[in-house]
């Protein structure tokens, strides 16, 4: 058992989905025709002369994403419907045929320079579903195609952060269905983009399972490597050790990383997840959803489930008619950013104290307070409970506790907190996986001395971080 134990703990992220997980929180922006159709998804007939946002302001989108606290922006360069933000020049159907700045305009080009110019990183979605362009069906045909859109973004628009595909396929306008040929989308990306992910349809970042913002108790970013090709075609693989590895894992399956799954799979992979859905119950705009926007506290619930529980949050966000985030929108998002700042401002644990049941030798347990990605708490290999207690020097009143991992590894199973009153420890919270970051939520209470107790963990536990907060 410890062999297959030691091989889960040792499983690493690339350093580009190790960065990715740092952003947290970023934006989607679906914008297109749509928006000024009134629909969810185009079906390619659309005339370009219905495109014609007069007051689109990429810098108010971006000041809308850092408002929020948002770190990075994914705009959807092409729908299903095939209409190019930018003048490609494989395609008529884009913004050079539309009346926008009398078909001179480019939104990627305005969106990527006030990304840069704001500070925070530029991603695009590139829908493989193409229901305008003809060629799409003749798979050779509509695969060069693709990538050679593909190149136009990855090389004109500078750094991309993030390519997103999704798996939508339909019958072509010839009646045929398109085979995509996804490796040689990822060898362009690779090439050309090296730093970026490919996320969902693609081998780095993993679709959560829904739209709707739900998030799970155990979010493994250590899972069966078949879950990474769950969109593609996959041979079974060979039994070994008289071990079942021919199972095909969803996205959607409620257990993806406990040791019962993993205990039966030849080989595991770094496959962390995203958690996607909407600031409105559509993903374009549409007036009469003004007065649907998520709630502050829906909001919050999906963060800390997605962010506070080992995966990153997808919010998106769709420009109006005029291209500009709405009003409502906005001040959510505003309200959001100054909750989220408020609570984590001020760490409680800064200049604390913390002593470890066990700890091996570089691995202090000073590591888990001195605020660095990079260092961390590590008892003796093969110890998978430990004890850590914090003094805070004085009594104070918290209501959150933030935990890291070592970013380069997933280990702790099963943790509980505890706090000591009246010389009694006391159950606090009690969780499953950490990870990146477990942001643990509690009513108000006033200690000097919290436990933090690892009831199971794969080989042996590490702790980068023991935030305190009291938001």
């Amino acid at each position: 058992m410890n062999d297959w134990i030691q091989y889960a703990a040792q499983i690493k992220p690339s350093d580009r989905q190790a960065a990715l997980q740092e952003m947290e929180f970023y934006a989607f922006i679906h914008f297109t025709v749509n928006t000024f159709t009134d629909k969810e998804w185009g079906d390619g007939t659309e005339d370009p002369a219905i495109f014609n946002p007069t007051q689109f302001d990429a810098r108010q989108w971006v000041e809308s994403c850092r408002d929020a606290g948002m770190k990075g922006l994914i705009l959807t360069c092409k729908h299903h419907d095939g209409f190019c933000l930018w003048p490609s020049q494989f395609t008529e159907h884009s913004v050079k045929s539309s009346p926008w700045k009398h078909g001179e305009g480019d939104i990627v080009r305005e969106v990527a320079d006030a990304c840069r110019q704001g500070g925070i990183k530029f991603g695009i979605y590139l829908s493989p579903w193409d229901r305008h362009e003809p060629s799409y069906g003749d798979s050779q045909r509509y695969n060069t195609y693709f990538i050679n859109q593909l190149r136009e973004l990855l090389t004109n628009y500078g750094d991309i952060f993030c390519v997103w595909f999704d798996g939508a396929c339909g019958e072509g306008p010839n009646g045929k269905r398109q085979e995509y040929d996804w490796d040689a989308y990822y060898s362009v990306i690779r090439k050309l983009q090296p730093n970026a992910v490919i996320s969902v349809c693609g081998p780095d970042i993993r679709w959560c399972g829904n739209e709707a913002g739900y998030c799970r108790e155990s979010e493994w970013s250590v899972v069966p490597e078949s879950l990474r090709s769950s969109e593609r075609v996959q041979e079974k693989s060979q039994q070994t050790d008289d071990r079942e590895f021919s199972r095909r894992y969803d996205s959607q399956d409620r257990d993806l990383g406990s040791r019962e799954i993993i205990s039966k799979e030849q080989k595991l992979v770094w496959y962390p997840a995203e958690v996607n859905t909407s600031i409105r119950p559509g993903w374009f705009y549409h007036a009469d959803e003004d007065d649907k926007v998520r709630s502050l506290d829906e909001l919050l619930h999906i963060y800390y489930g997605s962010v506070g529980g080992n995966a990153t949050f997808l919010l998106n966000l769709p420009p109006d008619q005029r291209g500009l985030i709405h009003e409502n929108d906005r001040a959510r998002l505003k309200e959001l950013g100054e909750t989220l700042r408020n609570t984590f401002r001020t760490n409680l644990a800064e200049g604390a104290a913390a002593v470890a049941s066990e700890t091996r030798q570089g691995y202090g347990v000073q590591h888990i307070l001195d605020g660095k990605r990079d260092t961390f708490w590590s008892p003796e290999e093969g110890t998978e409970q430990a004890l850590i207690e914090v003094d805070l020097l004085d009594e104070k009143i918290i209501n959150h506790i933030v935990l890291k991992e070592n970013p380069y590894s997933q280990r702790i199973e099963r943790f509980e907190l505890e706090y000591l009153e009246n010389g009694e420890w006391k159950l606090l919270y009690h969780g499953t996986v950490i990870g990146y970051k477990r942001i643990c939520r509690f009513e108000d209470l006033k200690s000097r001395y919290i436990r933090l107790k690892i009831n199971e963990s794969r080989w042996c536990p590490t702790l980068s971080a023991f935030e305190v907060y009291r938001g």
